[in-house]
């Protein structure tokens, strides 16, 4: 009898320890579906915060006493310096949602100020594809981080072709939040109707 009532224990043990396990095969699993979802809406809100910085610079720049002028600083996006009035271009300076912090990297044009921002993360994103048209160079920078070569005739503004008959050199940085850069290009028509806010 009490062989029995121990091979009943050992039996009942085991079969709670399987439980355990697949109970906590499951946490995690459900814990990498929420980690996944929180990412990929920290995704989204990447970009619409930086269509909302890209839409301001455009707003900037058509616009003002001074028009075809990048802002010098972030702020002036806050605050037009150019006009006598109050004039907002973007509501606040937005948060980057990938790293938590209120600082981007400033892309600067050619001619001076800023032409656009992207984020400090080196994180390789999930979203690999679908993107908005006016975001076609982040599927640029998608091949160039796979090695895939471009033809110089259509040059990405990642790196420009140098002749048509070459192709680009391929990149060795991989891909990451930080190719996701928005800029606002001269001629590009702004996602939102202009001024953003007064």
């Amino acid at each position: 009898m009490a062989a029995g009532k121990r091979f009943q224990a050992g039996f009942g043990y085991v079969g709670l320890l399987i439980a355990v396990v697949i109970f906590g095969l499951g946490s995690v699993g459900a814990g990498r579906i929420l980690a996944s979802s929180d990412r990929a809406e920290r995704e989204a809100e990447l970009l619409f915060v930086g269509h909302q910085f890209r839409d301001a610079i455009a707003s900037y720049y058509l616009s003002g006493p001074k028009a075809r002028q990048y802002p010098a600083t972030l702020e002036d996006l806050l605050q037009d310096p150019r006009t006598p009035t109050a004039r907002r271009h973007l509501r606040k300076i937005f948060v980057d949602p990938i790293t938590g912090k209120a600082k981007w990297e400033l892309i600067m044009a050619p001619e001076g100020g800023i032409m656009g921002v992207h984020s400090l993360s080196e994180r390789e994103p999930m979203k690999h594809g679908n993107f908005d048209p006016e975001d076609a160079d982040f599927a640029a920078a998608i091949e160039q981080a796979q090695g895939v070569p471009r033809p110089a005739s259509s040059p990405s503004l990642l790196q420009p072709a140098s002749s048509s008959l070459q192709l680009t050199s391929l990149t060795t940085e991989p891909y990451s939040y930080r190719d996701w850069r928005f800029v606002y290009r001269v001629g590009a028509t702004p996602s939102v109707s202009l001024p953003v806010s007064r």
